[in-house]
């Protein structure tokens, strides 16, 4: 018997030996912030068939021009379907997507009013890609959506548990670059940054329940109005 047990700890199965031999496995990862695939949307469709009142212009730039005037748009079926688009990041989808949203909103007045339900699945799919590039755009489309017109803010309120679930989870998400210069700042795609941005126009053109509605999906959110 002492034998064995002396073989036994000589070949390292001691619980001395074992404690030293463990390793400790670190929590396991969600997955929470990782990219999710992109599928094609609706609007890359719609443009390879050639059905978009739009056309790229191959200058430096690379812009895009309509072939209708804004006053002719059907902005019920183009508005929604420019924001389905955003999901994008291939060229020239992205492009024609980002910049043809951001004409849309300039020039639509109280036509978009009426159209901001349409808008709420293209916006919750594109925050939900978790893509740091479809979001950043996404985001700065929410703000110019709200003052595009009259109301937009408010009438967001209702569609606030799509959107601000996804905002409930990166709002922290800042890039820690340590000594480096972080230029993202400067081309305003620090997510975390944005996002407070967001909120807070949300609270200022929501309207009286816009606060509360922040608050109970974001507890956290501290207001930016004056008492």
């Amino acid at each position: 018997m002492a034998r064995v047990k002396s073989e036994l700890q000589a070949e390292g199965f001691t619980v001395k030996a074992n404690m030293k031999n463990a390793m400790v496995a670190g929590p396991l990862t969600t997955g929470i912030f990782k990219a999710r695939p992109l599928k094609p949307t609706n609007f890359r469709k719609c443009y390879e068939r050639g059905e978009l009142p739009v056309f790229l212009v191959h200058d430096s730039k690379g812009s895009i021009k309509w072939k209708v005037d804004f006053d002719n748009i059907d902005y019920d079926h183009y508005l929604p379907l420019f924001f389905d688009g955003l999901c994008e990041t291939a060229h020239p989808y992205e492009s024609f997507a980002r910049q043809g949203v951001h004409d849309l909103l300039d020039h639509g007045g109280p036509r978009i009013l009426p159209v901001i339900p349409k808008l709420i699945i293209p916006i919750r799919n594109a925050l939900n890609t978790r893509n740091h590039q479809v979001m950043c755009t996404t985001i700065k489309v929410l703000q110019h959506l709200m003052v595009s017109t009259d109301r937009a803010g408010e009438a967001l309120v209702p569609y606030f548990r799509q959107i601000l679930t996804v905002f409930n989870i990166f709002k922290n998400k800042n890039k820690n670059l340590g000594d480096a210069i972080d230029c993202s700042h400067m081309r305003r795609e620090n997510i975390a940054d944005l996002i407070q941005e967001t909120l807070q126009m949300f609270e200022h053109y929501g309207g009286p329940d816009a606060f509360k509605k922040i608050k109970l999906m974001i507890p956290t959110y501290q207001s930016c109005m004056d008492d």
